[in-house]
């Protein structure tokens, strides 16, 4: 059985981003994503996934798998999917995949200052000085660490995992090169189903987590929350703000 995400409105692109993305998430041994069957330039056509309640010993198996896929890599921080010449995007926005050195050159200013921008009304002047004031940081590397480029899935929040009878399975990435912790981060953000013992599990299979990684988790945050600030606006604002000031 087959699943059509159609979109007459959808921003020229997007279904192809979400293919390759899809594709270049496809790892041996890595956790699982949904087939694409079909894409055109308003659908993508996917195998239909019947879910299931999460097991405890799904979720540890699905965080092994998610580390063997982000240590498949990427061409650099910000890369694009391989193969993929397209615009990516998160969620409807247009997202950059100009590749920078550093995770803090790349995250600084292409994810969290390009959608602080896009957000500024909502912020304030006090907010963006904050924001501001943690892509300087970002950027002058404080941050960064010896890991190499994860290859990420980029939009890994509960509602994009689906539990099935085969374990746990990715759906509608914003796939690109980044740090490992983004896609953790994600998780925590919306709570994803027994996620103490995913990133128990992630923990053990990874070898690039920093001992203090669990303290690092809301300065990956900043991130898809100003995102959602741009496209829901509400309390997202205010917690992105409050989130980028316990890393200044």
């Amino acid at each position: 059985m087959t699943y059509v995400k159609q979109r007459y409105d959808a921003p020229a692109g997007l279904f192809a981003a979400e293919a390759a993305g899809l594709k270049w998430l496809q790892v041996p041994g890595g956790a699982p994503v949904v087939e694409v069957i079909d894409v055109t330039p308003t659908s993508i056509t996917l195998e239909r996934l019947a879910s299931v309640q999460p097991t405890v010993q799904a979720a540890e198996v699905f965080g092994r798998q998610l580390a063997t896929t982000h240590d498949a890599g990427a061409d650099g921080f910000g890369a694009a999917p391989a193969d993929h010449t397209g615009p990516n995007f998160i969620a409807d926005l247009p997202m950059s995949t100009d590749i920078e050195p550093t995770w803090g050159a790349f995250f600084g200013p292409q994810r969290v200052w390009t959608y602080a921008r896009q957000a500024s009304s909502q912020l304030g002047s006090d907010g963006m000085r904050a924001i501001e004031a943690l892509v300087e940081r970002l950027t002058e590397g404080i941050f960064d660490d010896d890991a190499p480029p994860a290859r990420l899935h980029g939009d890994l929040w509960t509602g994009n995992l689906i539990f099935i009878k085969d374990g746990g399975t990715m759906i509608d990435p914003s796939a690109h090169g980044g740090h490992r912790l983004s896609d953790l981060a994600m998780l925590k953000l919306f709570g994803a189903p027994h996620l103490t013992r995913i990133f128990a599990a992630y923990e053990e299979a990874s070898s690039h987590l920093l001992d203090n990684w669990r303290s690092l988790i809301g300065l990956h945050q900043v991130y898809p929350l100003l995102v959602h600030t741009v496209l829901f606006g509400g309390h997202y604002a205010n917690q992105a703000v409050q989130v980028a000031k316990a890393y200044l």
